[in-house]
């Protein structure tokens, strides 16, 4: 099997085990720009390997094929397979690792960072999972390791796979090779919203009857995990536009062979492997060149960015938004405490108002774009409003960990400066009359770095109060590139906002402590376990009423 490809247009260089490939030496020719060679396998290789020579344009993304080729013999070979994931915490990964499972596979793990919700998820579904990355931990050696797209060179276990000549693969890959590739693939792309949407997609699709499969980056209340592997033909996949894995660094969407796509918006992101929104919108326009011409793409049509990425679409387009030239158009909407009343206007469609479940206009047009894709598939409007009203989100989106002497806490994902304005608006909508208290921990590699403070400050300043941990692993980012705490301070200040940075969760929840009083609303954002803070801030003000 094949474990390493290096290239340098002069030779081709593999280790192989098991196996061996047979490959001719020099190129052919060249096409488009890019090198092309042959290679065949021995006639004792089963499933799709190719026995006589095919030819591959060699390229980034050759590797990737010709893995895929190889590994057909393990992951198509009948049996049970001893399946090892190096990540395994990471909300996709967990989610796979529970599909693999309950296909009668034998599937432990390894992570570093082991916290809820996947951790429990993990834990009912009794998949062992070790704490940190040991080269130990592949002892009993597995049949195939599932490479998380957070290791690199360097780490023990990445470097064990490569040693010992192990078998491995991405998670999007095999979740394209064993539950995408012979169904008909949904996608829910977009810097935001993409977990509310595929799992509120995933929803409507389940009220009509269709038994959707699944694969969602959170717990999707509604159904009680992040996955699932149906009969019904429409698989539906959240599509992120990060990196696949440390040996492909292609964005993840690009496995998922999109019949039809959601597109919600696009800003910048991800500052760690990506320089400019340029960059982000060529990855969405290879995206977009993937979708058949029969197929459907569904897009925010107020998005500049997501118009721009339009141009280069081969497929027919549905348009949702305000503005004039969309398609289906947001006519009015109006929060009310359980949700959002609106109303949504599209051409041969009657005018219909619906009730979502959520609340903010950014959960608005999330459920404008599901809407869009139901009508595409025939779904009636009556089961896509009952769908809307029953709708229980996905954990850590706006969700209200608990209450104690009449402090309410709620925790989000939100780390990007627009998720964090949307969220913050939304609590202030919520309870207009009421302190708000932002407790933000700045840990995603776009929120590190200052390229969007002046953008994080005014997101902040929605609140009355800010907590704020130092940035994550801030020391490794160079000054002039990383967040400057005392700018944001003194500019939240002229805002009214008085803010307080601290070291670590010990001294946010100190502070939360001996401030917090009656009516005052709670809401901490990170993309991380935040050292717990949710549970630990309500275990104290418990005990306070001791």
């Amino acid at each position: 099997m094949i474990q390493k490809f290096e290239y340098n247009f002069k030779q081709l260089q593999f280790n192989l085990t098991g196996n061996d490939l047979i490959l001719s030496h020099g190129f052919s020719k060249e096409q488009d720009g890019f090198k092309l060679c042959y290679f065949q396998a021995p006639s004792s290789c089963c499933g799709d390997i190719p026995t006589e020579p095919c030819l591959f344009r060699l390229n980034q993304r050759i590797y990737c094929t010709i893995q895929f080729f190889c590994h057909q013999k393990i992951l198509h070979s009948g049996s049970p397979l001893k399946l090892y994931f190096s990540g395994i915490c990471g909300t996709a990964t967990a989610s796979l690792a529970i599909l693999m499972k309950n296909r009668g596979h034998q599937v432990r793990g390894s992570d570093e960072n082991i916290y809820p919700p996947m951790s429990l998820l993990l834990m009912e579904n009794q998949i062992d999972v070790a704490a940190g990355f040991h080269q130990s931990n592949l002892h009993p050696r597995p049949d195939l390791v599932i490479i998380g797209n957070a290791l690199s060179r360097g780490n023990p276990e990445v470097e064990a796979v490569l040693s010992k000549k192990i078998p491995y693969i991405s998670v999007s890959e095999l979740l394209k090779q064993h539950f995408i590739k012979d169904r008909r693939s949904l996608v829910v792309s977009g810097t935001h919203g993409k977990t509310t949407t595929t799992s509120l997609l995933a929803w409507v699709f389940e009220c009509a009857g269709l038994q959707p499969g699944f694969m969602i980056g959170g717990v999707a209340e509604n159904f009680g995990s992040g996955c699932r592997d149906e009969e019904g033909e429409f698989f539906i996949t959240e599509g992120d536009e990060y990196d696949t894995a440390f040996f492909d660094k292609r964005s993840k969407f690009l496995h998922y062979l999109p019949e039809q796509l959601i597109l919600n918006n696009l800003e910048f992101d991800h500052a760690d492997i990506f320089d400019t929104l340029e960059d982000i919108e060529y990855s969405f326009r290879m995206l977009l060149r993937l979708v058949p011409e029969d197929g459907r793409i569904v897009a925010n049509g107020d998005d500049p960015a997501v118009m721009r990425v339009l141009e280069h679409s081969f497929s027919p387009i549905t348009l949702f938004g305000k503005s004039n030239h969309c398609d289906l158009c947001l006519s009015d909407h109006r929060l009310e405490k359980g949700g959002t009343y609106f109303t949504a206007i599209q051409k041969d469609h009657p005018e219909k108002s619906f009730f979502l479940a959520l609340h903010g206009e950014h959960n608005v047009f999330n459920a404008l774009g599901v809407l869009a894709l139901a009508r595409h598939n025939g779904i009636e409007d009556e089961i896509t409003s009952n769908a809307f009203a029953s709708f229980r989100s996905v954990k850590r989106r706006m969700e209200l960990r608990g209450q104690s002497s009449d402090i309410l806490v709620y925790d989000d994902f939100a780390h990007h400066p627009t998720a964090v304005a949307e969220t913050l608006k939304t609590a202030k909508g919520l309870f207009p009359e009421q302190r708000l208290i932002a407790v933000f921990e700045p840990r995603s590699n776009t929120s590190v770095q200052n390229l969007m403070q002046s953008m994080l400050e005014e997101a902040l300043s929605l609140a009355d109060r800010v907590l704020m941990a130092k940035p994550h692993r801030g020391e490794s980012i160079p000054v002039k590139k990383r967040l400057d705490e005392g700018t944001l301070t003194n500019n939240l200040k002229r805002h009214g906002v008085t803010t307080t940075i601290h070291q670590n969760s010990d001294g946010i929840l100190q502070t939360l402590v001996e401030e917090c009083k009656p009516g005052d609303v709670v809401v901490i954002m990170s993309n991380g376990s935040f050292g717990n803070l949710h549970q630990r801030l309500l275990q104290a003000l418990e005990l306070l009423k001791k």
